[in-house]
């Protein structure tokens, strides 16, 4: 493979390149699945639980896979690399929020927000890199978060996942530019997902108080269809007007 597959860039073009999707069974993921089909890529779509929603029509393939199991993640995703060889970028993508004082988090709660948010990227990274390396040029994409850049009140454990996304991305940036390997981080505002489903609030419910999967989807696609020789660090993108509304309380 060649660094021609990169031609044609500047209309989305990924026409050769096969690309590896955590966090795909909705929000999200699912909508940058669906831009890299739209743009020629073959995809393979990383998810916990694909029952709920029909395929994403276009998808190499769709692979169950719990990040959150970290006593079984680690040899799982090493057999999938070695089943993936043709993959040339990862788009490591799946996370969750939590938010609440400190206090107010079990020790269960903690770990499970780290252990997916960051100590899974962590294992994705390290699974696939290899593998990246061995391409003449390839990608990882992590998914950051504006509270990776800055922190908020009851946003403590949230913010230190994501903040430490951003420091793996700069280290593995420095570390892999000589194999050719690309090193980005998207920091998204909010984004209207099921995402605050759980949540206390959530955006505003004007259209330039959030941003739609669609966006991020664009600007992954943007990141991948960059001529090799480009490296986008750090990608922040925010709505218009930051609105944050607290849902109203059941009686």
């Amino acid at each position: 493979m060649t660094e021609g597959r990169f031609m044609g860039s500047s209309s989305g073009n990924l026409g050769g390149r096969v690309v590896l999707v955590t966090g795909a069974t909705a929000g999200i993921g699912r909508a940058i699945c669906q831009s890299l089909v739209a743009a020629g890529a073959e995809v393979i779509a990383l998810g916990r639980d694909f029952s709920q929603r029909p395929a994403v029509e276009g998808v190499l393939e769709e692979v169950t896979l719990d990040l959150g199991d970290l006593d079984r993640l680690g040899s799982e995703l090493e057999a999938l690399a070695r089943r993936l060889p043709r993959v040339d970028a990862v788009v490591a993508n799946a996370g969750f929020g939590r938010f609440g004082s400190l206090e107010e988090f079990s020790w269960n709660q903690i770990r499970s927000l780290v252990d997916v948010n960051l100590t899974s990227q962590i294992f994705v990274a390290r699974a696939f890199l290899p593998g990246l390396k061995r391409h003449p040029s390839s990608d990882l994409l992590l998914m950051g978060s504006e509270s990776g850049i800055s922190a908020g009140r009851q946003g403590a454990v949230y913010s230190a996942s994501k903040f430490a996304v951003r420091g793996l991305a700069q280290a593995l940036r420095q570390e892999c530019a000589k194999s050719g390997v690309r090193v980005s981080v998207v920091h998204p505002g909010m984004v209207r997902t099921g995402f605050f489903d759980a949540l206390p609030f959530e955006p505003g419910e004007d259209p330039a108080n959030f941003l739609l999967p669609e966006d991020v989807a664009a600007a992954v696609l943007g990141i991948l269809s960059s001529r090799p020789e480009v490296v986008y660090d750090e990608v922040r993108l925010s709505p218009l007007k930051k609105v944050v509304r607290k849902k109203s309380q059941s009686p």
